[in-house]
């Protein structure tokens, strides 16, 4: 029987290093995660996604990775982590941890020794070119930042690929010692309590770029290559892509028969909210939902807000993209790669408590499981003062006290600093406050997490987008003979909406009870035909009366 446990989930993604100092020296560790537990549970989380943790320069975040089957000495042990794993465990929670196998740290053992020698038996294990290649320039990631896709190495007398960083040289896929690698890599971490994996930079992971003989082979088998090995150790295991791709590529990322990814998630869907939200209409979500492909039983699209990167707007247009930039981005420091945002979603939608809680119930009505980036639970802001993507990664504000309790260092040894100034200072946005507020966003999150994760239709089931005044997102979740009703009005201005019929029962005698809902929003005895008034911003979910059905 399959588990689809990740179908019903809600995932809390964080960075070690930011989330709680455990031993004084600045840095967050697994010490002060394990310690920390309390507040993943509370919140209703059922998952963490751990970003990198293991040993790195961190001339990327942890990205650039230089040993894949340890932990940064910064962030504790492998004892610390399985510490970690097993109190998470003991709450019920599980554990996705980041995959990054498209490139390794120029650093790393294996890069070293490829440059080194070109006998060397992890030569062949990058992309090198002995000529300077023609394609330099092309399909840099990061315009503004990134030179180039090749650099030239001096000590190996060769040109290697990386489609990011220079620093970040590609591994080469099309060698089957990589890939068994790879395997080993999977391997090694699920033996060690993991759940799955959160795959980075997936279409760059699918390519033969710079190889004088590619395979024949289409390079997108890889994932189904991966998903049988993932299966065979640990069934239960999960697959979540990053693949900022089209409606149309994303089909070939779940495989035609669900045997790729498990999740995928669904960039074109958040960045087409982030452009309904700043025309406050519905237009631009319901034009993407009207192209997003019926997906395997076993597949999932991931929702999101933010995540710990930029708000990647690069699939929008350049009008559409400006208009979110104009509303959003004001300044243009806080644009970054030519297309995308660098501030957390409190700061975007101006601190407006509405308008939060308002963008939370719709991510959370969306078809697919959501995913909260730490802090944003809260309404953290951004420190625009750190460079390139840092700017949203500052540690977690548990308090008004010394660093917003995050350690008891020395401000000046934080891995990067506390926002301690300005409207989103620890002082005014923490925990410890938010937990004691049933009107902060906080209270609110916890509250739609209990209830979504009630509603198993809504990841499980067939939903369709329902007519109506395009101010309004409206949505039918139905699975198993359960129905949820979802409306979300994304105008400032209070919109009526007029409740659907309920299938299969006499309206007369069968109303609606709000589970959800919004300033202005009668909880019970919501007759279908009659007409609902949502509040500027305001939301509903809505479901039959059991008790009358």
């Amino acid at each position: 029987m399959l588990d689809l446990w990740y179908k019903n989930a809600v995932i809390y993604c964080l960075d070690v290093d930011a989330y709680m100092d455990g031993n004084g020296d600045g840095v967050g560790d697994f010490r002060g995660l394990a310690d920390r537990l309390d507040h993943i549970e509370a919140l209703g989380a059922t998952c963490i996604w751990l970003l990198p943790f293991y040993p790195s320069p961190n001339r990327d975040n942890g990205y650039d990775i230089s040993d894949f089957y340890n932990v940064d000495p910064r962030l504790g042990s492998l004892g610390d982590f399985v510490a970690f794993t097993r109190a998470a465990a003991d709450r019920g929670l599980r554990v996705l941890v980041d995959l990054v196998v498209n490139h390794t740290s120029t650093d790393h053992p294996w890069f070293q020794s490829a440059r080194s020698d070109p006998n060397s038996p992890y030569r062949d294990w990058y992309v090198w070119s002995e000529e300077k290649p023609e394609n330099i320039h092309d399909g840099i990631v990061f315009p503004g930042v990134q030179e180039a896709i090749w650099t030239y190495d001096q000590k190996a007398k060769a040109w290697y690929l990386h489609r990011f960083y220079k620093h970040q040289a590609d591994l080469n896929i099309a060698n089957p010692a990589v890939r068994e690698e790879i395997d080993k890599i999977m391997g090694f971490w699920l033996q060690l309590g993991v759940s799955g994996f959160r795959i980075d930079a997936v279409p760059f992971l699918i390519e033969y770029l710079g190889l004088d003989h590619a395979p024949a082979r289409d390079p997108a088998e890889y994932l189904s290559d991966m998903r049988r090995f993932l299966s065979w150790r640990k069934a239960e295991s999960v697959l979540l892509a990053e693949a900022n791709v089209s409606m149309k590529e994303v089909t070939s990322y779940f495989g035609e028969d669900g045997n790729r990814m498990h999740m995928v998630f669904n960039f074109m869907l958040n960045q087409h909210m982030f452009l309904a939200m700043t025309r406050k209409d519905a237009e631009p979500i319901r034009r993407i939902m009207s192209i997003m492909p019926d997906l395997p039983v076993e597949g999932q699209w991931g929702s999101f807000l933010r995540n710990h990167d930029e708000v990647d707007l690069g699939r929008l247009s350049s009008q559409e993209r400006q208009e979110v930039f104009d509303a959003m981005a004001p300044d243009p420091g806080m644009i970054v790669y030519d297309r995308g945002i660098r501030r957390r979603l409190a700061p975007m939608l101006e601190g407006d408590i509405r308008r939060l809680k308002l963008a939370y119930a719709l991510m959370f009505a969306l078809p697919g499981t959501p995913v909260i980036w730490y802090g944003e639970e809260i309404g953290m802001g951004d420190d625009q003062s750190l460079e390139e993507r840092n700017s949203v990664r500052t540690p977690l504000q548990w308090s008004d006290r010394k660093n917003g309790g995050f350690s008891s260092a020395d401000p000046d040894d934080l891995v990067r600093p506390v926002l301690n100034d300005g409207p989103f200072a620890y002082d005014k946005v923490n925990i410890a406050d938010a937990m004691h507020d049933p009107d902060s966003l906080l209270s609110f999150v916890r509250e739609l997490v209990r209830i979504r994760r009630s509603l198993p239709e809504i990841g499980w089931g067939i939903w369709t987008v329902m007519d109506g005044d395009t101010r309004i997102l409206a949505m039918r979740s139905e699975w198993k003979g359960n129905v949820t009703l979802t409306y979300h009005n994304l105008s400032d201005e209070a919109v009526e909406v007029t409740l659907e019929p309920v299938q299969g029962t006499d309206t007369d005698e069968t109303a609606y009870t709000s589970v959800l809902f919004g300033q202005g929003v009668p909880p019970r005895n919501l007759k279908p035909g009659t007409s609902l008034t949502l509040p500027p911003y305001g939301f509903a979910w809505l479901r039959p009366d059991q008790e009358r059905r």
